[in-house]
């Protein structure tokens, strides 16, 4: 019988207790973004809100952006669960589609810093997140995304091959921009405001609700990907 050496048991320990204080410092940046926005969320309140001080907080993150970006992967697992739900047990590819973006509305209207942060992230460029972001921890976040995005894109598979959409374009493709367009969606349906000419050259402002944009993306989704009706 062999036992593994002592000091196997120390680094399995250390493993864990890193791994513990990483998901401590996510879960009160997560909290800070629900009650302040992302904006207004700052290295020094998360640590305080720890009990750490800031310096520990570096040695598990590389800095603020990849701290941001683990905590938008806390909200994509949810949203992943919010989009499977929405798809399951509905009858056809139309209905399904309505179903994950109605979802993803409902989800980014209950969780504004969601949207903020992932807006934020999708402001820089692929090198500069490399940069600023490990390679760890942007491995998460792709996984974060793309395993929400292929529940979008896999109803659109399966409309594309049930007839039910006649879209020439890459399901893949559509799905990230549906992604992208409805998060810009979601910053008006907060904001609640629409800018419009009521007389050439005099601006206006009405209103828009979250139930109006909800409605316009389920319909834009079902025209991109080509619905019969």
């Amino acid at each position: 019988m062999t036992t593994a050496p002592p000091t196997d048991g120390r680094r399995r320990a250390a493993a864990l207790r890193r791994r513990a204080r990483e998901a401590e410092i996510i879960a009160a940046t997560r909290a800070l973004f629900d009650e302040r926005g992302v904006r207004d969320a700052q290295i020094e309140d998360v640590a305080r809100a720890v009990g750490i001080n800031r310096a520990i907080v570096y040695r598990h993150f590389t800095g603020k952006e990849e701290l941001f970006a683990l905590t938008l992967v806390s909200y994509l697992d949810e949203l992943r669960e919010a989009l499977a739900a929405a798809a399951a047990d509905l009858p056809d590819p139309e209905s399904r589609l309505r179903g994950i973006v109605g979802a993803f509305v409902d989800y980014g209207v209950a969780h504004p810093a969601f949207v903020d942060c992932a807006q934020a992230l999708m402001r820089q460029s692929g090198p500069e997140l490399l940069d600023e972001i490990a390679e760890g921890a942007l491995y998460r976040l792709g996984r974060g995304i793309s395993s929400c995005l292929a529940i979008l894109s896999t109803v659109l598979e399966e409309g594309v091959a049930s007839g039910h959409f006649t879209t020439d374009d890459d399901p893949v493709l559509l799905a990230n921009t549906l992604y992208a367009s409805g998060l810009g969606a979601l910053q008006l349906a907060r904001v609640g405001i629409l800018v419009r000419e009521a007389a050439p050259g005099v601006p206006t402002v009405g209103t828009i609700s979250a139930e109006q944009v909800r409605a316009y993306l389920e319909r834009s989704a079902l025209a991109m990907a080509g619905a019969r009706a």
